[in-house]
């Protein structure tokens, strides 16, 4: 209990950078996901291809690699100015929405050729079949597998302490310079973790509920 006493303002800290970092990057990857699982799906193979490339590079590039460029070669590019924080939200929105895009075109796939049909047959576009009729029901299926990638990118954070980001994957730095306890330090961050993922399961929970699909 020390540790934590002694260090509360560093807990304090950390973990409020690791919620920032967690509510901006999974808000930027639901959008971007989203948006790529409507690529992969289009009815124009150019917009299918794009999509298709964008996953399979993210997905099977390490998260590390993915902070090290935006740490070290995109400020050769002298397109703008990235502070580490910055860096690694677009590092993990980037990374996280090639699996978001994944998730939701599972459950894109889920609902029946039927609705489609049917809503080309009412003369709706292709954006309004995917916007008003394929995604309100794609999204109640995959609301687990949605929710698992979001704890995982809200634990996939730790990886920016590395770059100079001073989140919670830092006190583990701040712990070992200074000779404290490691082992009730790093149990006191896991500890925090699952606490802040609680509320991840609850909405998980609330939302299956509420959107239960008959089977």
């Amino acid at each position: 209990m020390s540790v934590l006493t002694n260090y509360s303002d560093l807990f304090l800290k950390t973990f409020g950078t690791t919620i920032q970092l967690f509510l901006f990057s999974a808000i930027g990857s639901l959008l971007l996901g989203t948006l790529l699982a409507m690529l992969r799906v289009s009815p124009v193979p150019v917009f299918r291809v794009a999509g298709a490339t964008y996953v399979t590079l993210l997905r099977n590039t390490p998260l590390t690699l993915v902070f090290f460029f935006f740490a070290f070669a995109y400020p050769l590019l002298r397109i703008a100015q990235l502070d580490p924080f910055k860096g690694a939200v677009v590092a993990l929105t980037l990374y996280t929405s090639a699996f978001i895009c994944e998730v939701v075109r599972s459950g894109i796939n889920t609902v029946p050729v039927g609705q489609a049909e049917a809503a080309r047959a009412l003369g709706l576009t292709f954006g309004q079949t995917l916007g008003d009729v394929i995604l309100p029901q794609a999204l109640r299926s995959v609301v687990p597998p949605l929710v698992s990638t979001l704890i995982a990118l809200l634990k996939n954070t730790t990886v920016a302490a590395g770059f100079s980001v001073a989140d919670a994957g830092s006190i583990a730095y701040v712990l070992s310079e200074d000779g404290a306890d490691m082992l009730i330090g790093l149990s006191w961050v896991a500890f925090f973790f699952v606490v802040l993922v609680f509320p991840l399961t609850m909405v998980q929970r609330a939302l299956e509920k509420r959107w239960s699909v008959a089977r």
